[in-house]
């Protein structure tokens, strides 16, 4: 089942008398439960795609149609609760309030739509758990580790039981270590709870984790990399990126 798809999707910004082409008739789909990995240079339009994939922003021109519904038939109320309610976010740097607790943090999106947490006490349980944190669930950011910081940003983006998670580079600011707990963590996510993960990285140890890599260029896909048919390794998506000159 299709849970998100693009359709000639173009973006494209004014810089004073320059046109800048971001992204060129981007066509691509993500079915549920599928890990799909986007890759390309600095330039190729990666964070571009993610924003427009969640709605943080609108394409020029083409379509993002997430979980049967096209983004741009919505208003900006509706986009914003839209968002809010089918899409969970993963971001480099984390993002958690300082003045909240770690289970707060998590607790977070529930409380901004007005949710009672009392409903969902048993939910944000298993997803301590399944982060690993638990009897970390009392500490405030500045107690935990960086990658204990991505662990609660992780469960965060679960908490409303989204369509689709979106990360960007979410190891990107972690030592080696850390990145590999947070890739095994969302390659669980996806095979344990029938996760769909849209992640943007420029590593291929990080991409190798995921079930398909989306290769970008100059805003246009060039490639794609089935792992589970390729048996896709770190060294096989290296010589994919040197093929394509990315």
């Amino acid at each position: 089942m299709c849970v998100l798809e693009t359709q000639d999707l173009t973006k494209r910004y004014q810089m004073g008398s320059v046109t800048v082409t971001a992204l060129d008739g981007v066509n691509f789909t993500v079915g549920r439960g599928e890990f799909v990995a986007i890759m390309g240079p600095s330039g190729s339009g990666k964070s571009t795609l993610l924003h427009l994939l969640g709605g943080l922003d609108v394409p020029t021109s083409g379509e993002v149609i997430l979980a049967g519904q096209p983004l741009s038939r919505l208003g900006d109320d509706e986009i914003t609760r839209f968002r809010r309610r089918k899409v969970g976010f993963i971001f480099q740097f984390y993002n958690l309030l300082p003045t909240l607790t770690a289970v707060e943090n998590v607790a977070l999106p529930l409380l901004i739509d007005g949710q009672p947490l009392a409903h969902h006490r048993a939910y944000i349980g298993e997803l301590m758990g399944l982060v690993n944190l638990s009897d970390r669930a009392d500490h405030r950011p500045d107690q935990l580790s960086g990658g204990q910081q991505q662990r609660v940003a992780i469960a965060r983006a679960f908490v409303n039981q989204p369509e689709i998670v979106l990360a960007d580079e979410p190891t990107g600011n972690l030592d080696s270590r850390a990145g590999t707990a947070i890739l095994e963590l969302l390659r669980r996510a996806v095979d344990d709870l029938n996760a769909t993960i849209v992640m943007v990285t420029h590593d291929p140890r990080a991409a190798s984790y995921s079930d398909r890599v989306v290769f970008l260029k100059d805003g246009q896909v060039v490639y794609h990399l089935v792992n589970a048919e390729s048996g896709a390794s770190v060294n096989h998506i290296v010589e994919v990126m040197a093929r394509l000159e990315l």
